[in-house]
């Protein structure tokens, strides 16, 4: 999509430019396969040539690259820029012009933006309409309208062309499509790639090979499985002998997870892939695209990652692959699995919480440093851990079976304990915590002498520069004058806006009447906490920052309060019960 404004009018008129390039999934051996600068020169190009027999000229871009159409305008970064100027009374343009609105806007994108143009006053340009939109001819309504749906529809060809194509080349090819190799296998080159254009660029197929580290792991696992061993005695019997777990092995991409020892779920994901059968399996995950606020669709979707039944996975037709587990082996082991498993009696129904908690995904192990899962027993509300439960320590962590909190004598203590805090009685002193915390270890900014032109400076320019115009001065340098003026009166003018402690490194240093304001808000806040529902409690607890620690070996919880998420940038009160 590209996007630039234009002027018209009896002399030479400034114009500002927007482009965004939206890359789509797969789409190859089409005009937009190029990199984004050329792709970028040429979108240029081509709006000059709508723009330029009119006295228009460029004077900025906005090129959004790596984002997809499908999101609306106030998610991508240059077109949200570009809105933000809409607003601006000296943005120093009138007109916006799209080369093709298809890249631009996306199903009902058009109708949603075209007001705000209107609004305020800015044209917008288009060549499949000869000019600027006029938003009361239903003509160009409708022509705007067809190329929102005409994008939508294109985006939805290409993912069901590529689906289909990576279906069929897993299914017949045994092709490997990507991603990570699973735990046991590495990859290895197979020579040239097959399209003739991603070999001339060097591009080459890879497929699975056995790791010889971690292939004779999975066959044991495999072997004591069927011997009769559980999940968690694997899991076991693998940390006492030192053989590292798939995230401790592959560090590199794994750096979020702990790595210590074996878990269950490491287990159970190796029993059930059936690639160690030397089959190529794709499709067992998807992609789907849920509202991200169901109350506001025009803020469009965002992709969520979700498992797909084993009845939707492709698997090759032939082994592709050196395979580590004989098929009936790899069957025998999902018939124990399923009969291992607990069936339902009744049909299964969605997942519903019946119970609200207090303190849902606050509570921490003091231990482990895990969240702490919430359980109901004969109707109390309890925090569980059972980090032991889920991985092999083999006693390299000194961790009970179960760290259980119970939740009713912790809201009590909890609440005093804010409202204290908040409250008239120790107000100056919570003040004064925060006013002391706030400036511990800040240096007092230094202001710096504005630097370049001011912005009246760049005014009086600008006038001398339309003075030039009128008395015939050539238009095509001028215009570029007022473009370089333009460009830095609005850096002037954002210095002039910023205040000295942000135009420093150091951070903002908080007055005491900043500070007065969030402690009476909050005081505000806390005091509505005794009598207010579970879930009331738990978003003033979120909106406050609340960390709870539970120990279970002295039975206190350290809970802190974190106001970064309220108003601040680096302030903290802390306390315990």
């Amino acid at each position: 999509m590209n996007q630039t404004s234009s002027e018209t009018g009896p002399r030479a008129q400034k114009l500002r430019s927007a482009a965004a390039l939206l890359r789509l999934l797969g789409r190859v051996s089409t005009e937009d396969n190029q990199d984004p600068e050329s792709s970028r020169h040429w979108q240029l190009s081509l709006a000059r040539t709508l723009i330029t027999p009119r006295g228009g000229a460029i004077v900025e871009e906005f090129f959004d690259g790596g984002h997809s159409r499908a999101l609306p305008w106030q998610r991508r970064p240059d077109a949200t820029r570009l809105l933000a100027a809409l607003r601006n009374p000296h943005r120093g343009f009138t007109a916006v012009v799209i080369r093709e609105p298809h890249r631009a806007f996306y199903g009902n994108q058009f109708g949603l933006t075209m007001p705000l143009f209107t609004h305020y006053g800015v044209q917008l340009w288009v060549p499949e309409v000869g000019g600027p939109i006029d938003p009361d001819n239903e003509a160009h309504d409708l022509v705007m309208s067809v190329f929102g749906g005409m994008s939508k529809g294109e985006r939805n060809r290409v993912k069901v062309r590529v689906r289909t194509a990576m279906a069929s080349q897993t299914q017949l090819e045994g092709r490997y499509l990507g991603g990570r190799p699973p735990y046991g296998y590495t990859l290895k080159d197979l020579g040239p790639h097959p399209n003739p254009a991603k070999a001339a660029d060097g591009k080459r197929l890879r497929g699975l090979t056995p790791d010889p580290q971690t292939a004779p792991v999975v066959q044991r696992i495999f072997a004591m499985y069927l011997a009769g061993y559980g999940i968690f005695a694997i899991a076991e019997a693998l940390t006492r002998d030192d053989v590292l777990c798939p995230s401790a092995y592959d560090r590199a991409r794994n750096r979020h997870r702990d790595g210590r020892a074996w878990s269950k779920t490491a287990v159970r994901t190796i029993l059930i892939n059936p690639r160690y059968t030397g089959r190529q399996v794709w499709n067992k995950q998807r992609t789907d695209e849920v509202l991200l606020d169901v109350n506001d669709v025009a803020l469009g979707h965002t992709p969520i990652m979700r498992w797909n039944r084993r009845d939707q996975w492709v698997t090759s037709n032939e082994l592709v692959h050196e395979p580590l587990i004989e098929q009936h082996d790899f069957d025998r082991v999902q018939e124990m699995l399923s009969l291992r498993a607990r069936t339902a009696t009744a049909p299964k129904r969605a997942h519903r919480s019946r119970h609200p908690y207090v303190f849902k995904s606050l509570v921490h192990c003091g231990i482990c440093h895990r969240k702490m899962q919430g359980q109901h027993s004969h109707g109390v509300a309890y925090y569980r851990c059972r980090f032991p439960q889920e991985y092999a320590l083999t006693n390299r962590v000194d961790h009970p079976r179960n760290v259980i909190m119970r939740e009713d004598i912790l809201i009590t203590p909890l609440d005093t304990w804010l409202v204290q805090g908040f409250g008239p009685l120790q107000r100056r002193h919570t003040i004064a915590a925060l006013l002391d915390q706030a400036h511990t270890g800040i240096p007092t900014p230094t202001p710096t002498a504005p630097q370049g032109p001011t912005v009246a400076e760049c005014d009086a320019k600008l006038a001398r520069y339309r003075a030039a115009l009128e008395a015939g001065a050539d238009p095509t340098v001028v215009t570029t004058w007022i473009a370089e003026t333009q460009a830095t009166r609005q850096r002037a003018e954002r210095l002039q806006h910023t205040p000295a402690e942000q135009e420093t490194d150091t951070p903002q240093r908080f007055t005491e009447e900043q500070i007065t304001a969030v402690v009476d808000e909050l005081g505000d806040l806390v005091r509505a906490l005794r009598d207010a529902e579970p879930e009331r409690k738990l978003e003033v607890y979120r909106s406050l920052g609340l960390h709870l620690a539970y120990d279970p070996e002295t039975q206190t919880v350290r809970a802190s309060v974190d106001l970064a998420a309220h108003r601040w940038d680096s302030v903290r009160v802390r306390g315990g019960t």
